[in-house]
């Protein structure tokens, strides 16, 4: 049995992960409310918070599986990146369990965690079979999409990370956060900018720039889009804006999907590299837009489309207590190490 703490930002939770049977279940307690207020994450305010949900987190666990502590074979926490102050307490928290309990303690890079996710449901679907499962999908090409990461990665038959192509200024959750913002919308905005997108918003009807596809593929950007809503909106009065806005989210969504998704086939287009899988991971990974974008974009390439679970997606335990354990099947177990790095990146 394996336990994992993930701590990276605004989300304490833990999870308990069983090789044998891929059993995995999670206890998580969510800030996004208290941020809310604010507009954003506060990182002192989400440390402090870290302290007081983990020993509640920790007791609903083991009043429901008293024994566990006897059967836990390893401890995996996230290690970076994030906000330092929130990795210090997940951290701590692992190393006093890891003393009291007398069991082995290692740390998670948690975007490894996010790029492996998309596994996760395939290792629970055949434990036994998995390893022979997993070169089937070698080599990988995995879009990772949250409000604070834009890259795209190859995962090869050696199981080495490469990263292909990344933003240079806003990640694509963050481009979406902040225009939700200049429409007035509430803390998280990307959700909110899907919700009333759905509400018959016409996706093409505002034509928000998706960046220049003929120029750099290894590069993302979303801060010109940000730049383009800005000075669309001074155009509208409120009561146009009110009725202008499920088109106007619709066309914001779609522009950041088309550029991921773009840059994503031209990318593994102009590749000699033989991929075999694409995969969506990351809290951006949850909006549907996207999810069938790339749904059509696997087929269109004739390859399979490898997603991970809408748990998965946003900060988790589970992926961080299953990347430790795929990380402990390579032979040098590259992925483990324990030293704090809030700035850490996804080679590493």
């Amino acid at each position: 049995m394996y336990l994992g703490i993930e701590s990276s930002c605004d989300e304490s939770a833990i999870a308990v992960f069983d090789p044998a049977s891929g059993r995995l279940e999670e206890w998580l307690h969510t800030q996004v409310q208290l941020h809310g207020k604010y507009g954003g994450v506060v990182p002192d305010l989400a440390s402090r918070e870290h302290m007081g949900n983990f020993p509640v987190l920790l007791e609903t666990l083991l009043s429901e599986s008293p024994d566990l502590k006897e059967g836990v074979q390893q401890i995996a926490v996230t290690r970076g990146p994030g906000l330092a102050g929130c990795l210090a307490i997940g951290i701590a928290m692992a190393k006093s369990l890891s003393v009291a309990w007398k069991c082995p303690l290692v740390g998670v890079n948690h975007l490894r965690a996010h790029a492996f996710s998309p596994f996760i449901s395939i290792y629970q679907n055949d434990p036994q079979g998995f390893l022979g499962r997993l070169k089937q999908f070698l080599p990988h090409v995995g879009l990772l999409v949250s409000g604070g990461n834009t890259l795209l990665f190859e995962l090869n038959a050696d199981l080495d990370i490469q990263v292909l192509a990344e933003t240079v200024d806003d990640a694509a959750g963050e481009a979406l956060d902040k225009g939700a913002k200049l429409l007035g919308l509430p803390y998280p905005g990307g959700p909110q900018i899907e919700t009333i997108a759905a509400k018959g918003g016409d996706p093409l009807k505002y034509p928000f720039p998706v960046g220049r596809p003929d120029k750099d593929l290894t590069r993302f950007s979303f801060s010109g889009l940000k730049t383009s809503l800005r000075y669309f909106l001074e155009n509208f009065d409120r009561n146009q804006l009110e009725s202008a806005l499920p088109d106007i989210c619709a066309s914001y969504e779609n522009a950041v999907v088309q550029q991921l998704v773009i840059r994503t086939r031209k990318l593994i287009q102009g590749s000699d590299i033989p991929f075999q899988s694409l995969g969506l991971s990351g809290g951006v990974a949850n909006n549907q837009r996207l999810r069938t974008a790339f749904t059509e974009l696997g087929q269109r390439l004739g390859i399979d489309s490898l997603f991970a679970l809408p748990q998965h997606t946003g900060d988790n335990a589970s992926m961080i207590v299953f990347a430790a354990y795929f990380d402990s099947l390579l032979p040098d177990k590259r992925g483990i190490r324990l030293d704090l790095e809030p700035s850490l990146r996804l080679e590493m």
